[in-house]
């Protein structure tokens, strides 16, 4: 029997980023479709950018995570278009980024505020942090540095 697509959702809500390991697949916002062709399960996946480097690790850490349900058809495909954007990263999923202590994206270019003290006085130490898709800034407060997930 094979499993409605609302319950394949709630297993890949487990499955973690690789590179943000608090925050699952599906919060980050790159699964965007799931569904049955015939006996086959699709899933389509968007990477934060094409050239992604966990993009394959991701793939594979999906097929393990519905294999493991017991998923024996299955297609994972690659969804570049239209591009990933930090619009589609969930609450839950900012939440999650700012108790790890990475500053989750806003359209006005900059981290809102401290993720460890909520502090506003801040710098940016460089435009490139620990991943591509981060920059690197520093808490004037408590002088914390921490990542600020770029918006895309």
């Amino acid at each position: 029997m094979k499993p409605d697509v609302a319950e394949v959702w709630t297993w890949l809500d487990q499955v973690p980023d690789p590179e943000i390991p608090v925050i699952s697949v599906v919060d980050l916002g790159i699964v965007r479709d799931v569904q049955w062709a015939d006996d086959e399960l699709c899933v389509a996946v968007t990477p934060t950018y094409s050239g992604c480097p966990a993009t394959r690790v991701i793939s594979m850490d999906i097929e393990t995570a519905l294999r493991d349900h017991g998923v024996d058809k299955l297609r994972i495909t690659t969804r570049i278009s239209p591009p990933w954007t930090t619009d589609w990263l969930s609450d839950k999923g900012r939440d999650r980024l700012t108790e790890y202590g990475i500053a989750p994206p806003r359209a006005a270019g900059g981290p809102a505020a401290c993720p460890r003290c909520n502090s506003t006085n801040l710098d940016r130490i460089s435009q490139f942090g620990s991943t591509p898709c981060k920059a690197h800034w520093r808490c004037k407060d408590c002088l914390e540095p921490f990542d600020y997930f770029k918006c895309i």
